[in-house]
């Protein structure tokens, strides 16, 4: 390919044009006195930059050797070509770029990502050992945009062997929270389940292991159980500093979301902790894990529950006053309400404070038919109980045209038909 340059004269855009499709031929051209080399492409960038980014060493050893190229030039992004070598994981190319006396390796774009960052949020491990080796390189630099350190990126995207390069240094702040949720490291690897970051952030002494994050109120353990990382929340559950029991915002622990999400794994880690109340209500309706876990569904966290001898089976919520029987039987729920008349210390018949209504009353009025053989099996269950409205479950049943329901409540020779 050949271009017909003007002694002293390069037009940009040609040399854009030129190097999308002739970047290995770059010494045929930039071996010339009279091309400028620091001219821009279309998207603002040098040719340096174009050569770093897409890792071609003998063209970037080329143009370094050239007194008059500019190592720091930035885009219109305000990325260096070091940054894009860096983002790229083009270790050799950053290798070189190194040596220069006059590249700056701490040069930030215009959201404040630094060569480390775009290293360690891509997962390029050489790269990160490379700079971290620079004494000048400050490893605790949060971009602009989103408050993230490397350490942060590395340890979202689960990049084990980078956080261990990176708290390898002593001045690396474990604890350093993010602008977007004010989430630490630890919290973000835990909410992803990144469980070989999440030991080697507990490893460090140094390191806070129940910081909330600041929009939700959220510890690390509750986001691991909140997602059903059961390898996170055991290494959480390892540190005697950690407290199970913190609350978030709308006030629900690590186990009332992980009982109302179904984990049943985390849940039976949690309360094999003597220490975890399995009866905090949460501060939005008032429910406790049992509830949340009943009205969902959840059979085998329910069992879990159950299995814990300070459990309260009738405790009910704040807002509508109902029982996790009640939720169970409204929802249809046939195999938590099963599990939960099987115990003797559940009481059947109890009616919710808003509108009055039992078990049967919830089941009969949206046509659960399993769940409304279940209560007329119980001899203390009352068939003719009377709602806030003076309805029974039968009246609720016709009303609502359960036909197959009406039948079961008046085959039930108690039964007074209104």
């Amino acid at each position: 390919m050949r271009l017909f340059l003007r002694p002293g004269f390069v037009n940009p855009r040609s040399i854009g044009g030129w190097w999308g499709k002739a970047r290995r031929g770059a010494g045929l051209l930039f071996g010339r006195r009279y091309v400028n080399p620091n001219s821009l492409s279309k998207s603002g960038r040098t040719p340096l930059s174009l050569a770093a980014g897409d890792g071609h060493e003998g063209a970037v050893k080329l143009l370094l050797g050239r007194e008059d190229v500019n190592p720091n030039s930035s885009d219109r992004f305000g990325r260096v070509p070091l940054s894009w070598a860096a983002g790229n994981g083009r270790e050799g190319v950053v290798k070189l770029l190194l040596e220069r006396e006059d590249v700056n390796p701490c040069s930030s774009d215009n959201f404040c990502r630094a060569p480390l960052s775009w290293a360690a949020g891509g997962g390029h491990e050489g790269v990160v050992k490379l700079l971290l080796g620079r004494e000048d390189v400050n490893p605790n630099i949060p971009d602009t945009k989103y408050g993230q350190t490397p350490l942060f990126r590395a340890a979202e995207r689960g990049y084990a062997g980078i956080v261990k390069l990176l708290l390898g240094r002593k001045d690396v702040n474990p604890d350093t929270l993010d602008m977007v949720y004010g989430q630490t490291p630890l919290s973000r690897a835990a909410e992803n389940g990144r469980e070989g970051v999440v030991g080697l952030l507990l490893g460090r002494e140094d390191l806070n292991p129940n910081i909330s994050d600041t929009e939700y109120g959220r510890a690390p353990l509750l986001r691991a159980a909140r997602n059903g990382h059961e390898g996170v929340v055991r290494l959480l559950l390892g540190r005697k500093d950690v407290n199970p029991n913190i609350s978030d915002k709308r006030g629900r622990t690590s186990l009332s979301w992980a009982a109302g999400n179904g984990r049943v794994g985390v849940v039976k880690l949690l309360l094999g902790r003597e220490d975890v109340n399995p009866n905090t209500p949460d501060m939005r309706h008032g429910q406790t894990p049992l509830s949340l876990a009943a009205e969902n569904g959840h059979e085998g966290v329910v069992k879990q529950l159950l299995g814990r001898e300070d459990v309260n089976p009738n405790t009910p919520d704040t807002e509508y006053g109902q029982t996790p029987l009640s939720f169970a039987a409204e929802n249809g729920r046939e195999g938590v309400v099963n599990l939960l008349l099987g115990r003797e210390d559940v009481s059947p018949d109890i009616s919710d404070t808003k509108h009055g209504q039992t078990p049967l009353s919830w089941a009969a009025e949206n046509g659960h038919e399993g769940v409304v053989k279940l209560l007329l099996g119980r001899e203390d269950v009352n068939p003719n109980s009377l709602s806030k409205s003076h309805q029974t479950p039968l009246t609720l049943a016709i009303q609502r045209r359960r036909a197959r329901v009406v039948e079961l409540l008046q085959a039930r020779n108690s039964l007074n038909i209104r």
